[in-house]
Formats: structure tokens, C-alpha cells, sequence
């Protein structure tokens, strides 16, 4: 087992998950404010960028404003909006399904050893999953669930983490 720094992480870990599933609500509004200032944050530091690099690339310029405006724009589409964020991470799910789905099918596919062949069938499965949990996390009160047994379970994990 596990000693220090993995066992206070691990135990930290669980009580915010245990307190995510307990507040859900506050829990998904706090996540969906944390994301909207960061995306906001990093639209403003791309816009600032589409500046300082005019001079060297015109291309890449214009694409950092457009990220940047669009990323301001998204980040406060997010900010305090339980909603919004819910189906923000819902999609985020469904495409994190649908690219393990391809590439499972793509390594079924694939001249490859019986271990890849199963890797493929492990994706498709995964990639289902996921198009499941995706659905349940339009719901603010299953995204929360889902949040905070990510965290216990991965507060469990730590214990069992050897230390560096």
C-alpha cells in the first residue's frame, strides 16, 4: 500500500467526491464556473496572442483571434450556467464514445495479434459505455454523480498507487 502524499490525495479525493454527490447543484455550478473563467481566461490570452504574433504570422494571428473570441464567448456561455455546462460535458462524452467506438472497429480491422483484436472489442465497449453516460449527464444531477464517483474511485486508486 501506498504511503503520504498518495493516501492524503486519495483521502481528499473521496471526501470531494462524497461532497459532490452529496451538494449536487453546487457542485455542477461550481464546476460549470471553474470552466467558464478558464475558457474565458485562455480566450483572452489567444486574443492577446493574435497580436504579438501579427508580425510574424498573419495565418496564425487571425486564427488566434477567432479561437480566442469564440473561446470568450463560450467560456461565458458557460460561467454559472448548470445547463449549459451539463451539456457541454454530455457531448464531450459522446465524442470521447464515438472515437473509441471508431478506433475499436478500426483495430478489429486492423492485421493485428489477438491482444490488439481485443483492444479494439474493449474500445467498442467502452465507446458504448461512454454513449451511455452520456446521456445521463444532460442531467445536472447524474453529471454530479457521475463527477463525484470519478473522484472516489480515483481517491481509492491513490491508495493503492506506489509512491515516488
Amino acid at each position: 500500500m501506498a504511503e503520504g502524499k498518495n493516501v492524503l490525495l486519495g483521502i481528499f479525493a473521496i471526501i470531494l467526491g462524497l461532497l459532490v454527490m452529496a451538494f449536487p447543484l453546487i457542485s455542477v455550478f461550481t464546476a460549470s464556473v471553474l470552466a467558464g473563467f478558464t475558457i474565458m481566461i485562455l480566450g483572452i490570452w489567444l486574443f492577446v496572442q493574435s497580436f504579438e504574433t501579427w508580425g510574424t504570422s498573419k495565418a496564425m494571428s487571425i486564427a488566434a483571434l477567432i479561437l480566442g473570441i469564440l473561446a470568450v464567448v463560450v467560456g461565458i456561455g458557460l460561467f454559472g450556467k448548470i445547463v449549459a455546462f451539463s451539456i457541454f460535458v454530455s457531448l464531450w462524452i459522446y465524442i470521447g464514445g464515438l472515437f473509441l467506438i471508431i478506433t475499436g472497429i478500426m483495430s478489429l480491422f486492423a492485421d493485428g495479434t489477438t491482444a490488439s483484436k481485443g483492444a479494439g472489442g474493449l474500445g467498442i465497449v467502452l465507446g458504448i459505455l461512454y454513449m451511455i453516460l452520456g446521456m445521463y449527464a444532460w442531467n445536472p444531477y447524474y453529471l454530479a454523480l457521475l463527477i463525484g464517483l470519478w473522484l472516489v474511485i480515483a481517491g481509492i486508486m491513490e491508495f493503492f498507487k506506489p509512491s515516488e
